[in-house]
């Protein structure tokens, strides 16, 4: 069983920077990979960024890279986001997941066992 909760959302302008958390519970957390997702009103949740279970590897959805990068302290049972370059287009709700596929560099969304209740980001132009 994993618990996870998010924190590090905010108002921000756009260019500016924020770093999201998501704190886990349970004693398999350094054995799940981890995603964020991101949900915008009348929307349907996106994949944001995955991270392997040892930090082996990730990778972003397009429409971020470049700009956000996930990363992950098994010490501290946490993932993070560091959003950077912000857009108005970014504003969302975020939640992170645990997929227990650890070793897999790419997960479907239906793989993901875990999730957050979420962060708002908005964005302001």
């Amino acid at each position: 069983q994993v618990q996870l909760v998010e924190s590090g959302g905010g108002l921000v302008q756009a260019g500016g920077s924020l770093r999201l958390s998501c704190s886990a519970s349970g004693r398999t957390f350094s054995s799940y990979a981890l995603g964020w997702f991101r949900q915008a009103p009348g929307k349907e949740r996106e994949f944001v960024a995955r991270i392997t279970w040892n930090a082996g590897s990730s990778y972003h959805a397009d429409s971020v890279k470049g700009r956000f990068t996930i990363s992950r302290d098994n010490a501290k049972n946490t993932v993070y986001l560091q959003m950077d370059s912000l857009k108005p287009e970014d504003t969302a709700v975020y939640y992170c997941a645990a997929d227990p596929r650890g070793r897999s560099v790419y997960g479907d969304i239906s793989w993901y066992n875990y999730w957050g209740q979420g962060t708002q980001v908005t964005v302001s132009s």
